[in-house]
Parts: structure tokens; sequence; C-alpha cells
């Protein structure tokens, strides 16, 4: 009787990591998309020129401390002058110096600090394009205009690029990834619900046709 149920029970998990399989191979092969090239040079120095004057990168700059929370999960004190951060979530607080090297924290500490990198990138990321090590390309896209941005150094994992689709404005409307963490190349998420904080815009919610990442609780000054 117990044997009978095991196998059902086998039987049924089989079938559901076959499914899952299956999703994922259907994902890949029919939402995959490879990564696009541009062009360097001066139309895509003043495309990101007209993102930063529309989000108002020069007050971003100015900013001490910001504070937010992702997901609705991971809270975030950001001591921005100082390169400081408390992070909490669940029953967990770390603080975190991020002046010093990533490679001498301890495993809570480097939980933490992913988090935060992940975290705080979906918040301002569209000031970080001219951070160095940043290769800059422009292109054509359907949906407006597009900034194409490789990171070749940085944050926790160094060659990832971003599509940004940028309105006439100047406001980003989405981007597309192609991140070593994500096996699909080219996901696509809004960015939207735009926020004006001391006098800079940040785009507070995230989301395509199977996830939504949310920034609640934004304080800066």
């Amino acid at each position: 009787m117990i044997k009978k149920a095991l196998k059902i029970i086998l039987k049924v998990v089989g079938g559901f990591l076959l499914l899952l399989l299956i999703i994922a191979l259907v994902t890949y092969l029919f939402v995959n998309e490879p990564k696009p090239s541009g062009v360097s040079g001066d139309r895509a120095e003043k495309l990101a020129d007209e993102m930063f004057a529309a989000l108002n990168k020069p007050a971003y700059d100015t900013l001490k401390y910001v504070e937010f929370v992702f997901k609705g999960i991971h809270r975030y004190k950001w001591n921005k002058r100082n390169n400081q951060v408390f992070v909490s979530w669940g029953e967990n607080e770390v603080f975190l110096d991020l002046n010093l090297n990533a490679g001498s924290y301890n495993e809570i500490e480097t939980t933490a600090y992913e988090y935060f990198i992940n975290d705080s990138f979906w918040l301002v990321a569209p000031f970080k394009v001219r951070d160095d090590g940043v290769i800059r390309f422009t292109l054509d896209v359907e949906k407006g205009r597009g900034l194409l941005v490789t990171y070749t150094s940085g944050g926790i994992t160094p060659g990832d690029s971003y599509l940004w689709i940028i309105d006439e404005n100047g406001f980003p409307k989405a981007w597309k990834l192609w991140t070593s963490n994500v096996p699909v190349g080219g996901l696509e998420f809004s960015w939207e619900k735009w926020e004006e904080l001391g006098n800079v815009y940040f785009s507070t919610l995230h989301k395509n046709s199977v996830l939504d990442l949310d920034i609640s609780a934004l304080v800066v000054r």
C-alpha cells in the first residue's frame, strides 16, 4: 500500500517537473532574444544626457539618504553620502560599509550585499549608465528610442546588458535584460509609476506579464 502511494507521488512529482521543464524550454525557444547590437558615439551620449536631464541626475547626485522597501520584503536605509546601508528582511538586520571590499563580508553580509546591489539597481539604474566600465550604444526600437548599456565591470554580475526604451520626453518606459542570472535573454519590464522626490524622478513599479516588482516607502533627503 505504501509502495503504491509512493509510486503515485513520484509519478505526480515527475510529471510536474517534466511540465516545468517543457515550460522553461518553450519560454527559452520562443521568448529568448539575442542581444542586439548598436552604435556607440555622440548619438548614444546625447540620449543618455536626455535621460539624465529628464530624471534630474544632478539633483540625484546631491542626495544624502535613500530609504525604500523592495517587493515588501527587503528594507533599506542607505546613507548615500557615506556609502553605508542598513539592510533588513525577516529577522535579519545587517549593517554594511560599502566602502569595504565585498570579499571581506561574512555570509549574512554577503547575502545583504547581493540583495542591495540587485534591489537598488531597480531604483537607481537610470543614473548609472555612465558608471565606470559602462559602454553605451544607441539603436532603433519599435516602441521608442533604444539605449543599450553593457556593464563590463562592477556589481556582482559584470557583463550584463540592458536595453533602455526611452520615450520622447527622455523618460525610460521599459528595459530589456541580458543578464547572467536570468537564462532568458530580452525579458522586458516596464518602468512606470514615477514619483518625484527631492526634485528627482524615481520609477516605483516594474512589471511584465508574469511578475510585478514594486518599490514602496521611498524616502530621500
